[in-house]
């Protein structure tokens, strides 16, 4: 019994770990459509959503399973509780990528007013954030979920100089203004999957220690 479980505890991992993958496909996708002003990638991106959704679905049917199937104790029962909680901030992670394609969608055909490096910056940091997160569940690595706790400071400060960076655009020319409102925006879901990435660390550190830091 108990090796029937651990397979299914491991095809749970492996589950999370290809949602993830596509989790960060879907934001390098969004992020490059960003970057060129693609819209084509940006429907791409977009319709990358509905299998991320799907994903969602497989693995809280998974957990159930094991839940009520296994019912499982202590340790195992954490495991299994951070990984339903986790997909709920994946899938929404998944939902701001497509969020930030359909942003590109309504800015295309106007050159940026300022220089979006920043804004490149984040997803990357995002990314890491998010890859980082599921490894550390895999693994059980209780350092590297607090490491990515830490991570997020480094969105938080670069949104701060994205909005510094925009408010000052629109004192220079106030047409800049709803230009500046979209690039607040999509550098508004960048910094908000941070905060899920950070959530999900969160529950890493619950499924090692039963203590959980937020």
């Amino acid at each position: 019994m108990r090796n029937r479980f651990d397979r299914q505890l491991q095809q749970l991992n492996e589950e999370l770990i290809e949602m993830g993958e596509h989790i960060e496909y879907a934001i390098e996708m969004a992020s490059n459509a960003f970057a060129t002003q693609d819209c084509e990638k940006a429907k791409e991106a977009i319709s990358y959503d509905t299998e991320i959704d799907q994903q969602e679905r497989d693995i809280e049917a998974l957990c159930m399973k094991l839940l009520l199937q296994q019912q499982p104790v202590a340790k195992d029962l954490r495991l299994i509780s951070s990984a339903f909680k986790m997909i709920t901030d994946m899938e929404r992670i998944g939902d701001h990528a497509a969020d930030i394609s359909e942003m590109t969608i309504l800015m295309a055909g106007t050159p940026y007013i300022r220089n979006i490096e920043h804004l490149q910056t984040m997803a990357k940091e995002a990314m890491v954030m998010l890859v980082k997160s599921i490894e550390a569940y895999v693994e059980k690595d209780l350092e590297k979920a607090e490491k990515v706790i830490e991570s997020d400071d480094v969105i938080d400060d670069l949104f701060d100089q994205i909005k510094a960076e925009l408010i000052d655009a629109i004192h220079q020319n106030p047409d800049n203004g709803e230009q500046a409102a979209d690039l607040l925006m999509v550098s508004k879901y960048l910094e908000r999957i941070g905060d899920h990435a950070t959530n999900i660390a969160e529950w890493v550190i619950f499924s090692i220690t039963g203590n959980h830091p937020g």
